[in-house]
């Protein structure tokens, strides 16, 4: 048995070099242990669907084997039990931070005059990637730790900062204030300042948008649900609240603060779909309310016609990131074929 794991862990290593040509980044997160902060479910594989090993209680000490997605890590308990545990920080603790690989660049900076004077700092609040580029989908240098100062260089667009290490290196950054705050004036695009360089990531594709979108979602799971929850507060959501909040931080975009609104709103954007198969992830679902669990208990309602009152995230696979209910768990993802999602679904489309 250990050797089958060990040979999963090898192959899924591999794997990733063959894709990334970035083996590096993987195997610094391995050597690194990690404190429990918040009771999370420890699960068989990487999905909330599937089976809950047991609940790990804050103080717990784990070893992360591996990152293996945005949302998930494969880590193992001081049992040696293996198992899969959200990466959202609010449940674990990295600790310490892996070295930078060798660039040359410690001591010497060949930097434009303005970024070398920039007096522009940042503070890490959370734990976040410290990417190549500006891109959830450009390699992972390392994680960057609470507490670790930075300067921030420039703001190539909304959602990312360039910024350079206490070691000299230079990456990207979430500019979300969930993981840095920043002091000082930030260098934004077009401002003239001379000190953006050209990159051909400084503006988002469709696609990284929809990620970014997704990815600030996902980092809410768990949280719980409230009817009529504070706009301006995310420690609790509603369906329409969680919605407005991962476009708010994803994609810089604030939609209106309710579900039938939000549906308006997704209707003016044009290309709205009534059959959810045709949807593409990160397209937002609107739903009537519940009348059952069968199909045939909504077999004469007039979909065109009915009220909204619910609204998620389409996944893909089908599969929508939402929040319904306290007894739901607050922020979850759960299955629509076959459901009574299915049979209440009534439009959705890009908010994009």
């Amino acid at each position: 048995m250990k050797n089958s794991m060990k040979g999963r862990i090898i192959t899924a290593a591999l794997s990733a070099t063959l894709l990334f040509g970035a083996f590096s980044a993987p195997a610094a997160l391995a050597a690194q242990s990690a404190e429990v902060k918040a009771g999370v479910n420890m699960r068989t594989a990487p999905s909330t669907s599937s089976k809950v090993i047991r609940t790990l209680k804050r103080g717990e000490d784990l070893t992360v084997i591996e990152k293996v997605n945005n949302y998930w890590y494969e880590v193992k308990d001081s049992t040696g039990k293996k198992g899969y545990v959200s990466t959202n920080d609010k449940y674990l603790s990295i600790n310490g931070s892996s070295s930078n690989s060798g660039s040359g660049s410690s001591s010497k900076d060949t930097s434009s005059n303005d970024e070398k004077n920039s007096n522009t700092n940042g503070v890490i609040v959370a734990s976040v990637s410290f990417r190549e580029g500006a891109s959830t989908s450009a390699d992972r240098i390392r994680y960057l730790q609470k507490g670790e100062k930075v300067t921030v260089l420039s703001k190539p667009n909304s959602y990312w900062y360039h910024v350079q290490d206490s070691n000299g290196k230079k990456g990207y950054v979430s500019t979300s204030s969930k993981y840095i705050s920043v002091s000082g004036k930030v260098a934004e695009p077009g401002s003239g300042s001379g000190s953006t360089k050209p990159d051909s990531s400084k503006d988002q594709t469709a696609s990284e948008r929809i990620e970014a979108v997704i990815s600030a979602g996902m980092s809410y799971l768990g949280t719980p649900y409230e009817f009529g929850s504070d706009r301006n507060t995310t420690k609790t959501f509603d369906c329409s609240d969680f919605v407005r909040q991962a476009f708010k931080e994803g994609a810089g975009i604030t939609m209106p603060a309710d579900s039938r609104k939000q549906g308006e709103y997704v209707k003016d954007n044009g290309n709205v779909k009534t059959d959810w198969t045709k949807l593409k992830r990160g397209d937002v679902m609107f739903f009537m309310d519940y009348k059952g669990s069968k199909a045939s208990s909504y077999k004469n309602v007039n979909k065109s016609t009915a009220r909204v009152s619910h609204d998620g995230i389409y996944l893909g696979n089908g599969k929508i990131l939402h929040t319904f209910s306290k007894a739901g768990g607050g922020v979850t993802i759960s299955s629509i074929e076959g459901t009574h999602w299915e049979h209440r679904f009534l439009y959705g489309g890009s908010a994009l």
